[in-house]
């Protein structure tokens, strides 16, 4: 108890010297008032320690009717705080030194600065009311403490005129960083106020000045209190940058940029990449990291290598134990690429699989890895089992071939990925047969297709074309007009060989899909521009058409990954995000809704492009478009609106579903087991209720929507700044109302969270076993006219290894994925917060939060039945995965389920 107390701060307070027995103010006192004339006099009421201090839940809501004694009342009393700071596990040599040395110098010069700041202001002085300036006690007392998680004091004098505290500021004169979890200080009679924080506090030698937190009390710009306004704007402009000057790993600043640094001009024309974003090529803005120009080319950015970082602000860096992981899951892809790597050194040429059962040794056998003597090192990680100094690098089994190692090969298993695999947002409803391209028929060529209606016929049950049109029955996942451009230019590079794809699907009775027929389209007028290849008939038409579907799936893994997956969820998400923390104040109510969403994006997206979309890097590498892959992006980008990037939008946009007031979710699925829209709409629906009611408490009417001057700010700055090369654009939603509010939160939300999981978290369960989904084709299917057409026939699966990645393309992809596909131990997921009963201050919205986390329990709930239903053929049955992207929580690893909060990898 007396613990308890000391670090509450009641025991601070009992023995204070400005509390005597004739003034007393503690926590929750009491007063009695009493008015004689025009003056109303307080006086303080002794409760009983039992009585003042008893509370059975934490408080989240400060209120501001604190007791205002008269000035000749005026008392000094003393709050204490409790600075929650989280330590790295991990220190190297020079680090445990530099905390030492701060350590004794603490004892000295008490480097760790704090004052309070009152949501008043002084009327004597026009200024905010602030405690005196105090020191952390217990600094250098707790140095050597191992725990991730320490505890620290201070003490502020204040007098009963202070009012609620809303802001704190904190001066490190140490030469080192620290993390600062939250504060709470305890004390007033309002109850205790707490400060959600997460963030670093640099060394003032490197960011001079004062660090600003405000307590968890959301206000909107014009109710900000008087004492908190100067520096609700002083910490915004901290935050924004001019467009100028070299970053600092230590900065929080937040700015645009181009995509001018995919590119490595100083090695040569080959690593020459084109810039991304303005008048030539349209992109989203990306985070500013002022990197110097490169010697070659004055308008590309220098490049940063790894293991070098990247510049992003310093809170947006990934913490620890996140970081752990990620560089845990590269050196175990660098492990599992290191053997195919040197075989492939001393190969005379990059080596095919010999056959599928060398595929599945890397599941089964794995590859023995031979170090030597630093195997004590290697004996600390799981996936390395072994002894004598050769240990067994093992894959983890895909999802895909756990249940039926030849699910893949089925045509029903193909079908049923493109509703609910890893790209479930390419399929269509097919309106028009023959589809028509919208490519400029004088640069590209006709516009008509080769497919023809006896292409298709026999496969519709008895139907006739027409019929099956118009009964909703036919679907196409088309790849023609986004490939078709740059075909030629990916087929003349080494290893490449490709088509623009078209595949029809069929709705059975069963309400599965069948293929029924793939055009491979090269440009050209020649007999081999156009091709038709149809569900097979004997066996050289099935390895025909296990080729063609490969290709397929070679044009969907590009797709997906550049675009529905990339663009779409990574870069056009992150011009909102900078936009946020320029314009919107961290205590305004929309940036506290808005904040777990926004979590690790800015350092993935970097990291992506130092290692995965630059030159030469792991997509160019492993993926079908090669060097011209962020090209292809950016072309994507053209047809890009932010309008139709809502769930329901989204399938009313691909013909997947009709506007149908009396279902539950107000549409009506033209595939009623369509696994992905199914659970989606669950998850929009409970993310778009709570968002609603999150924005309708802060904007009553739509007058206070328009007159908020950062709400407005950053919605335009994302727009205009951030999606400058659209911002003329007649699509983007207006933000009038708390309705178009809410409509454009949950978009973001949506696509940051659950769009992100259900294209991300698949990626190695189904793309880990390269032949179900191999992200890059080496040779075309054979015509019989084709000199290569013989040797397809001695030996299909020879010809058909030979067409998919190689051995080191394989394992190379493979190991991205896995990585991709892992979560952190530190994963939030949707309906999940840390500190979730105080990061708003506003009890009502706490209790609507727990609401939505309840919901949320629910669907996971729902989607587990919905998996168990045998009437569901495309999620259960023998063999059958059940879908489980969009379900909401999971463990750590590459597990394909879990929705985290923010796009974190």
């Amino acid at each position: 108890m007396a613990l308890a107390n000391e670090i509450m701060g009641f025991s601070v307070l009992k023995n204070s010297s400005f509390v005597t027995s004739s003034n007393i103010l503690l926590l929750n006192s009491h007063f009695s008032c009493q008015r004689s004339g025009n003056r109303v006099c307080f006086s303080p009421v002794v409760c009983s320690d039992k009585n003042r201090f008893q509370r059975t839940t934490p408080l989240a809501a400060i209120t501001e009717s604190l007791v205002k004694i008269a000035p000749e009342l005026a008392v000094k009393f003393t709050v204490r705080a409790v600075i929650t700071v989280r330590n790295n596990s991990k220190q190297d040599f020079k680090d445990s030194l530099v905390k030492r040395w701060d350590s004794l110098t603490n004892l000295i010069r008490r480097n760790v600065v704090l004052q309070l700041v009152s949501t008043q202001v002084d009327p004597r002085t026009g200024t905010p009311k602030k405690s005196r300036e105090t020191v952390l006690k217990d600094w250098s007392e707790k140095s050597n403490v191992k725990e991730e998680i320490v505890n620290y004091t201070a003490d502020f004098v204040v007098d009963s005129s202070f009012g609620v505290p809303g802001a704190i500021t904190v001066v490190n004169k140490n030469h080192k960083e620290f993390f600062v979890v939250s504060i709470t200080i305890e004390g007033f009679a309002c109850g205790p106020v707490h400060f959600p924080c997460n963030s670093w506090v640099q060394s003032n030698k490197d960011l001079p000045g004062k660090r600003i937190f405000f307590s968890n009390q959301p206000y909107l710009p014009s109710e900000t209190p008087a004492g908190l306004r100067a520096l609700r704007q002083k910490e915004l402009r901290d935050l924004r940058g001019d467009g100028k000057g070299v970053r600092k790993l230590s900065d929080r600043i937040y700015d645009y940029d181009v995509y001018n640094d995919l590119g490595i001009p100083d090695r040569g024309i080959d690593f020459v990449r084109p810039t991304l974003g303005g008048e030539k090529i349209s992109y989203p803005r990306r985070c500013r990291t002022g990197c110097l120009p490169s010697i070659s080319d004055e308008h590309a950015e220098s490049r940063v290598e790894k293991p070098l970082p990247m510049y992003v602000p310093r809170d947006e860096r990934f913490e620890e134990c996140k970081a752990n992981t990620f560089s845990f899951s590269r050196f175990k892809g660098m492990l599992h690429n290191l053997l195919p790597a040197i075989t492939a050194k001393f190969s005379p040429k990059n080596p095919n699989f010999k056959g599928f059962e060398q595929i599945d040794s890397l599941y089964s056998d794995g590859l023995f890895l031979k170090l030597g003597p630093q195997d004590k090192i290697l004996e600390k990680f799981p996936m390395l089992k072994g002894s004598s100094h050769a240990y067994l690098l093992k894959y983890d089994i895909p999802k895909i071939i756990s249940q039926d190692k030849f699910a893949w090969l089925r045509d029903d298993e193909f079908a049923r990925q493109s509703i609910a695999g890893v790209n479930p947002v390419a399929i269509e409803r097919l309106r028009v047969f023959p589809p028509v391209s919208k490519l400029d028929p004088e640069i590209h060529g006709p516009q008509e297709s080769a497919l023809k209606e006896e292409h298709i016929a026999g496969q519709l049950n008895g139907m006739t074309v027409q019929e099956a049109l118009e009964g909703n029955k036919l679907f196409i996942v088309d790849y023609h007009d986004i490939y078709l451009p740059f075909i030629d230019k990916i087929n003349a590079l080494d290893g490449r060989a490709t088509y623009a794809t078209r595949t029809i699907f069929f709705s059975t009775p069963s309400g599965t899909l069948k293929p029924i027929a793939i055009e491979l389209s090269l440009p050209g007028p020649c007999s081999r521009s156009k091709r038709v290849v149809t569900p097979p008939v004997d066996a050289t038409t099935n390895w025909l058409w296990q080729l063609a579907k490969a290709h397929v799936c070679s044009n969907d893994a590009g797709v997906h990954q550049l675009v529905y997956h990339w663009l779409r969820t990574h870069a056009c998400t992150e011009p909102f995000i900078i936009a946020a923390h320029r314009q919107l104040s961290a205590m305004h109510p929309i940036y506290k809704l808005l904040d777990p969403h926004m979590r690790y994006t800015l350092e993935i997206n970097a990291l992506a492009r130092q290692n995965l979309i630059n030159a030469d890097g792991v997509v160019e590498s492993c993926f079908t478009p090669g060097r011209y892959a962020m090209e292809l992006s950016s072309s994507a980008y053209k047809n890009w609106r932010f309008d139709l990037e809502g769930l329901p939008a989204d399938l009313i946009q691909r013909g997947m579903a009709v506007p149908d007031p009396t279902q539950p979710h107000g549409l009506k699925l033209l595939l009623a087991d369509y696994p992905y829209a199914a659970d989606g709409l669950l998850i929009w629906d409970a993310i778009n209720d709570w968002v609603r009611t999150y924005v309708n408490h802060y904007y009553p009417d739509p007058d206070t929507v328009c007159n908020d001057r950062e709400l407005q700010a950053w919605y335009a700055e994302s727009i205009n700044v951030g999606h400058a090369d659209k911002r003329t654009e007649s699509w983007w939603p207006r933000l009038a109302t708390s309705e178009d509010l809410t409509s454009i939160l949950t978009t973001l939300i949506w696509l940051a969270s659950a769009q992100h999981a259900a294209l991300n978290f698949g990626q190695y369960p189904y793309g880990g076993y390269v032949p179900n989904r191999p992200p890059l084709m080496r040779r075309l299917v054979p015509d019989e006219n084709d000199p290569e057409y013989v040797k397809f026939v001695s030996d299909p699966e020879k010809y058909f290894l030979a067409s998919i990645p190689s051995m080191l393309q394989a394992t190379k992809y493979m190991a991205v994925v896995d990585t991709l596909s892992t979560h952190s131990a530190d994963e939030e997921y949707i309906g999940e917060r840390s500190n979730p009963s105080i990061w708003s201050g506003d009890a009502e919205i706490i209790e609507a939060f727990y609401k939505f986390s309840s919901k949320i329990g629910q669907i996971e709930k729902e989607i587990e039945e919905r998996n168990r239903d045998p009437k569901l053929k495309n999620r259960c049955g023998a063999g059958v995965l059940p879908y489980e992207l969009l379900t909401p929580s999971s463990g750590p690893g590459a597990t394909g389920r879990g929705i985290p909060n923010s796009t974190t990898i």
